[in-house]
């Protein structure tokens, strides 16, 4: 895992179809917007049934290296489109920026359609600026508190996306600032998700139980 988290250089003079997703990611993340970044992938990457999942996460750039640290972990390496919001699942639902709800729908349908997902991957972070925006409070400062909110407005995205879409998976995940993850499970499903290290990665993955409402 990466110590440092560089900026990224807009001089580099790239052409846009040599970017590679780290490099893609950065861009989005400094232009703030919400891209579906799929389609940039290498020819090879982009055959029939590679794409497996949708991956929905913040546009803080503290977090892009170990966001890719974290999907190479999981074995979803260049199989996966990404789309960034301000928040990640609190954008997909705030009503402060309908239109970033928008965004996030439009996307997934895309992912469907255009690559035949069938799977959702929910990344938020701790320490989140977006939720400080919206909901007004610095959460950082309250881990319990800040698990807590970041737990219920997960299930509630998953639950929206359960009921739009019920042949899709949802895996819901919280990042600390250090790279490790948490997943967040309904509370049923809790005692049956394992806790411990991942020996294959330097992510830490502990099951937390949410209300699924």
């Amino acid at each position: 895992m990466c110590d440092q988290h560089h900026a990224f250089d807009c001089n580099q003079g790239a052409e846009p179809a040599t970017l590679g997703r780290r490099q893609f990611v950065r861009l989005a993340t400094l232009s703030g917007g919400a891209l579906l970044l799929g389609s940039f992938l290498p020819r090879s990457a982009r055959a029939a049934g590679g794409t497996e999942a949708l991956l929905l996460s913040c546009m803080d750039y503290r977090l892009v290296n170990d966001t890719e640290i974290f999907m190479s972990g999981k074995g979803m390496k260049e199989k996966y489109d990404h789309i960034v919001l301000a928040g990640a699942a609190l954008g997909a639902v705030t009503d402060k920026f309908p239109a970033w709800n928008t965004t996030f729908w439009e996307h997934l349908k895309v992912a469907i359609d255009l690559h035949h997902i069938h799977k959702v991957m929910i990344l938020d972070h701790r320490d989140c600026g977006a939720y400080k925006v919206v909901l007004g409070e610095d959460f950082g400062k309250m881990p319990e508190k800040e698990t807590k909110v970041h737990a219920e407005t997960l299930m509630a995205l998953r639950k929206q996306i359960n009921e739009k879409y019920p042949k899709l998976a949802v895996e819901t995940y919280l990042m600390a600032l250090d790279g490790s993850v948490q997943q967040i499970v309904p509370k049923a499903a809790a005692a049956a998700v394992p806790t411990g290290v991942q020996k294959s990665a330097p992510a830490e993955h502990a099951a937390v139980g949410a209300d699924d409402k």
